[in-house]
């Protein structure tokens, strides 16, 4: 039986990495999809382990192709993006594949896979503790903080976009909480 889809998107520091590779322990057949990106490979990193790796005439091409299900040009040349035949892939081996994608992407994916995927919006209890999370984990200067803060206030606009809401004001119940919403889905 082919898989099904389920898709993450959060402001940074809402804590949908944490949620995620919980539900990775879980047992419900759960695989990341590998993006690709245009940008060289870092280290150790190696083309179909963690990125498919693609110069970015490559990338252009294949988008021109509609071979993405969605993908971003964070900076100029520097591509992110989903390849259609990855998650193919990985559904028709009857495992179901987990997102940790921005909001648009979030949307566009459930927009192409519709009754197939389950769109899990992750929020904060509020913008102050985003930001008193963000403060908190000691990695970004105050005004990278502000700009992800900026950046939360907008991708907050689009939680009723998502099939459904999973407030993170308590971490083990917002983890008890996905895994119930995933269950009942994969089980339909």
């Amino acid at each position: 039986m082919a898989g099904k889809l389920i898709i993450f998107s959060a402001p940074s520091g809402s804590g949908k990495s944490t949620i995620i590779n919980y539900l990775l322990q879980q047992s419900l057949r759960l695989r990341f999809s590998i993006s690709a990106t245009s940008r060289a490979p870092r280290g150790t990193e190696q083309n179909g382990v963690e990125y498919y790796f693609l110069t970015p005439e490559e990338f252009k091409a294949r988008i021109a192709k509609g071979d993405f299900l969605e993908y971003e040009e964070v900076y100029t040349d520097k591509f992110y993006g989903t390849l259609k035949s990855e998650v193919e892939r990985i559904l028709d081996e009857g495992d179901n594949v987990i997102f940790d994608v921005d909001v648009v992407g979030g949307c566009n994916i459930k927009h192409y896979y519709g009754e197939r995927a389950l769109s899990v919006f992750i929020q904060p209890p509020s913008i102050e503790e985003l930001r008193k999370r963000l403060v908190g984990r000691g990695t970004d200067t105050p005004e990278v903080i502000e700009s992800r803060i900026a950046k939360a206030e907008y991708e907050l606009s689009f939680a009723d976009k998502f099939d459904t809401v999973v407030i993170n004001d308590d971490l083990e119940t917002a983890k008890a909480n996905a895994l119930q919403v995933i269950r009942t889905f994969l089980a339909k």
